[in-house]
């Protein structure tokens, strides 16, 4: 049986001191692997079945998240699911989404243009919901510094006023256990903590989507997609696959590779490797006068004042993130105690 350390190195051999997966998770072997072999068969007219790699990164994700398959989409965007929830409000809905969250996940409640967004910190997003919200918007972690959300008090509060929830898990999935169940909706992008290719989000949808509408529905949509690619199509999927995006195949290939490791690993080894590490780094900030951005239970730990350091950390060979003027280390499973003290030794000078 392999360990979590030979299993890890067998994966990943970064050449740098990677510290960014909060922007873009790292490929595993078997995934540049399958990907490589994708294109070969694409290239050689012989392809091979990548809607099959669709589905099993479908039920993959879904045992990630604790859901039945059939309530998992598959698409390329959180923004996209974003917006197709906004199109599902009756005008004058009541949002409520914290102050500074990620676009992607706000944004196309702006856009409607007549829905009520209101604006309230993270810390007071469960008290803040009220007679007359309709669903409150919310990252389980947040991108700029890693605060987490309080989902369970958020969905206690949401179910008192009759509000539903949606949860952008894209800075979540992968480390922290999540119940996709206890939510009405929860997004993620996969390129990150789940360490995929770039193109491969998912959705997860109630057992019954009620008005959810199939804007963008297309072939891949059809309860029968291969007698669904001329005209109307004449009968949706009966499950959530009726909201899929035509996927990126290519990225799908690779993706149920990435979630195999997540899945051998699972949540909790890997958020405990995760948190111990940033924790070695909150304490060497410590020694150094340095004060983080309260996010306890957090693997990505924000630096305020630090952010300008991202390029001179680039060329020390320790990638690192400029956000909000705030310097963004994010920990991960091919991370080592090296790779902190490597960090914290280019920042002491």
């Amino acid at each position: 049986m392999e360990t979590f350390e030979s299993l890890v190195r067998a994966e990943f051999a970064p050449k740098n001191t990677y510290l960014n997966t909060a922007s873009t998770g790292l490929l595993p072997a078997r995934t540049v692997t399958a990907l490589h072999t994708a294109a070969q068969a694409a290239a050689a007219g012989r392809p091979t079945d990548m809607f099959a790699d669709v589905e099993a990164a479908r039920a993959s994700f879904a045992r990630l998240t604790g859901v039945p398959a059939s309530r998992v989409a598959a698409g390329a965007s959180v923004a996209v699911y974003s917006g197709l929830i906004a199109a599902s409000l009756p005008e004058g809905a009541e949002v409520l989404t914290a102050d500074g969250d990620f676009s992607s996940t706000v944004n196309p409640f702006h856009a409607r243009g007549d829905l009520k967004v209101r604006i309230v910190p993270l810390e007071s997003l469960a008290e803040s919901v009220r007679p007359g919200t309709a669903l409150v918007a919310v990252s389980a972690a947040q991108s700029a510094d890693g605060r987490i959300a309080d989902l369970p008090a958020i969905r206690a509060a949401a179910r008192e006023h009759g509000a539903r929830t949606y949860v952008d898990a894209s800075q979540a999935a992968g480390w922290l256990d999540l119940d996709a169940d206890a939510h009405d909706y929860t997004t993620a992008v996969a390129f990150k903590w789940l360490l995929c290719p770039r193109g491969v989000t998912f959705l997860v949808t109630p057992e019954d989507p009620g008005t959810l509408p199939p804007l963008f529905a297309g072939w891949v949509a059809g309860e029968r997609p291969w007698d669904s690619c001329y005209g109307p199509i004449e009968e949706l999927a009966h499950s959530a696959r009726r909201f899929d995006e035509s996927p990126a195949l290519f990225s799908y290939a690779g993706a149920r590779h990435s979630l195999d490791i997540v899945e051998e690993l699972g949540a909790d080894t890997i958020r405990a490797h995760d948190l111990a590490l940033a924790d070695r780094f909150r304490a060497g900030l410590g020694r150094l006068g340095h004060e983080p951005v309260p996010a306890p239970g957090s693997p990505i730990v924000s630096v305020p004042g630090l952010g300008h350091r991202q390029d001179e950390l680039s060329r020390a060979g320790v990638e690192v993130s400029d956000r909000a003027g705030n310097l963004r280390a994010a920990f991960h499973l091919y991370n080592t105690p090296a790779d902190v003290d490597r960090l914290l030794d280019v920042l002491s000078g």
